[in-house]
């Protein structure tokens, strides 16, 4: 869908009389209870690790390469601290990248390990918490 096209469909009959006026566009996010995303994979090319920056901070002679990447995400954002614990409580994964500031979690380890640390993860959120979640891809 290109700009034009975003345009008429969010404003609609109104888009005729807006043609050719500057207009400002805000993108706004509510949060709610929410598991927006949830994968498992094992990437097949070690620029995968590289650009997920799972090679950074790693001890001399450490290499990720050919480990499961396990991702998900959150809002509210802060209930990626909460997914890192569960995560590593009910699997041995260790934690790739969590962010805050935007509900990222990032874990890795063995596939099956990776596997049983995201659906647990995800159950949680689900059962225990009450977040609407979505399904896990790739497990």
């Amino acid at each position: 869908m290109d700009a034009v096209q975003v345009l008429e469909k969010v404003f609609g009959e109104d888009y005729g009389s807006l043609k050719g006026k500057r207009l400002r566009m805000t993108r706004l996010r509510i949060p709610g209870k929410e598991v927006c995303m949830a994968h498992v994979f094992t990437p097949m090319d070690q620029n995968v690790y590289i650009n997920l920056g799972l090679n950074i901070g790693v001890h001399e002679g450490e290499d990720h390469f050919g480990e499961a990447v396990g991702i998900i995400r959150f809002t509210p954002w802060e209930a990626v601290i909460a997914a890192a614990d569960c995560a590593l409580k009910s699997a041995d994964v260790s934690l790739g990248f969590m962010d805050r500031f935007n509900g990222s979690l990032i874990i890795t380890g063995e596939l099956e390990q990776v596997k049983t640390a995201v659906n647990s993860t995800v159950d949680f959120f689900d059962k225990d918490l009450g977040f609407a979640v979505c399904k896990v891809f790739g497990a």
